[in-house]
């Protein structure tokens, strides 16, 4: 299959939520009685298509986004006033046709969390407990902080009582800044920090901290050994069972993996158990292609006891609930990223992913989660799509919302919102689009054409007791492409 494997499911991702996207505006302009004169998904030339009564139906060549040509939408067009043109629709009736799309993204990205919860519902069981530490893994930023196995985290930056879920998700999101921290130990409160170090994960940053929740104990065991890996070179043998790391009793795969991180160029000592003797193997982890740190072998899978699920079925009600909490965290991350870019915390080009980047994320997820994970990428995609659109950028449906509330409030003061400075506004979105689309697509390429550097890694002071192809300039219901929005020992 090879790259058919990334395309086909970028295909029908991003398919599906131009479609959603696109059949919004189409859905509510025919209920106005707008002509629509073509629904595209794609720009650029038409490759096939079929016309039903007004509509073109096309499939166009660059599936880079869609688009939606209603009769008489572009501000330099001459209106013959016949009863099917957008720009002679009334303002409230233009609004709802422009909100239309973004809002199906949105819908969509609600319906789908809410069904895979009603009929397959799986999550690890930590996920929903207190986040009290069962292990934290060598090198790590926890480690660097001071915190504890037993330590029960209070407070994380703003969140109180985190779960292991938003312990998770707050700092995979804050890689390299520092969030603040409290602890209880012993029944003593401990205000620290702690700067969530960078790993890389298909080449996005993220955050890390080598908190682990309480795990089941257990060796690891080799099941192969690479060629041409340090693990290779130091001696290191199928069969071996690996006990110790640097003189730390292994606590099982996760931890193993976790420590091996941040152990790049170090010179790391393994302690394996072999025919009832043990080893003690020296080697150095190296920086894998992709980003991730390893040594160099395939662990035995039935020695790797994985976490603890609930699963089950969520009512109607329990699981809109769900969807709308995980929307809601999609959205505060979102925010938080967009701050960081702001403030200069984040590169931008570490937060935005283009088609390119996207069509890899698709691939791999649907290799290694099936169905349902890519499912939730199109979900997550579906809502950074119809929030994106929401933006007050002209040629975005937002920039025209915005254009249609700014006539209507100069309208109470008696003025205008002349012909010239609409195009203007236009032309500037545009430009605006497509240095954007520039951006992430050059930004795609250099990630897959550029080796992965090494994290930098951050020292924390320890714990202290308390004290988007671009579309055309004129048409309103255009939709770009959306933008951004393991020891790796089998390699």
């Amino acid at each position: 299959m090879g790259i058919l494997t990334y395309i086909i499911p970028f295909l029908i991702v991003l398919g599906v939520l131009i479609f959603i996207h696109e059949f919004g505006h189409f859905a509510v302009a025919k209920f106005f009685g707008v002509r629509v004169e073509v629904f595209s998904l794609g720009f650029g030339p038409r490759l096939f298509g079929f016309r039903y009564g007004d509509t073109d139906y096309r499939i166009s060549g660059i599936p880079l986004g869609g688009y939606v040509k209603m009769k008489g939408e572009n501000l330099d067009e001459k209106l013959d006033y016949t009863g099917d043109e957008f720009l002679a629709k009334p303002k409230w009736q233009r609004f709802l046709v422009l909100f239309a799309g973004p809002w199906m993204n949105i819908v969509l990205a609600i319906i789908i969390p809410m069904v895979l919860a009603m009929y397959f519902y799986q999550e690890a069981r930590y996920y929903s407990e207190p986040a009290v530490v069962g292990s934290i893994t060598l090198g790590s930023a926890a480690e660097k902080s001071g915190i504890q196995v037993g330590d029960k985290i209070i407070k994380l930056d703003s969140i109180e009582n985190p779960t292991w879920r938003q312990v998770e998700l707050k700092t995979t999101n804050n890689a390299d800044i520092e969030l603040k921290l409290t602890l209880e130990r012993n029944g003593q409160q401990i205000q620290t920090s702690i700067t969530p170090s960078t790993t890389m994960i298909e080449r996005q940053k993220i955050g890390s901290t080598g908190l682990w929740p309480q795990l089941k104990e257990e060796p690891v065991y080799v099941e192969k050994v690479n060629d041409g890996t340090p693990a290779k070179q130091a001696g290191l043998i199928d069969k071996d069972k690996i006990v110790k790391l640097n003189g730390e009793a292994v606590k099982n795969f996760y931890w193993f993996r976790g420590s091996i991180q941040n152990l790049e160029g170090k010179e790391t000592l393994l302690s394996v158990e072999r025919n009832g003797q043990i080893i003690e193997l020296k080697m150095v982890p190296r920086r894998h292609e992709d980003g991730q740190v390893i040594i160099g072998f395939t662990p035995n899978q039935e020695f790797i006891t994985p976490p603890a699920m609930v699963s089950g079925q969520k009512t109607i009600s329990e699981a809109f609930k769900m969807s709308l909490n995980k929307n809601y965290e999609v959205l505060v991350l979102t925010k938080e990223v967009l701050k960081q870019i702001f403030t200069g915390q984040r590169k931008a080009g570490d937060a935005l992913a283009g088609p390119i980047q996207i069509a890899a994320i698709s691939g791999k997820m649907y290799q290694t989660g099936g169905v349902e994970s890519l499912l939730n990428l199109m979900a997550l995609l579906s809502l950074n799509l119809g929030v994106f659109n929401l933006f007050p950028i002209p040629v975005l449906d937002g920039g025209h919302i915005f254009i249609l509330i700014l006539e209507g409030l100069l309208g109470l003061g008696g003025l205008k919102l002349s012909l010239g400075i609409k195009e203007k506004m236009m032309q500037a979105g545009f430009v605006m689009l497509v240095l954007l689309m520039g951006f992430v697509i050059f930004n795609d390429v250099s990630k897959f054409f550029t080796k992965p550097a090494a994290p930098k890694t951050t020292v924390s002071q320890p714990a202290q007791p308390a004290q988007a192809q671009p579309p055309p300039a004129q048409p309103a219901q255009v939709t770009p492409a959306p933008p951004a929005a393991s020891e790796n020992t089998n390699k």
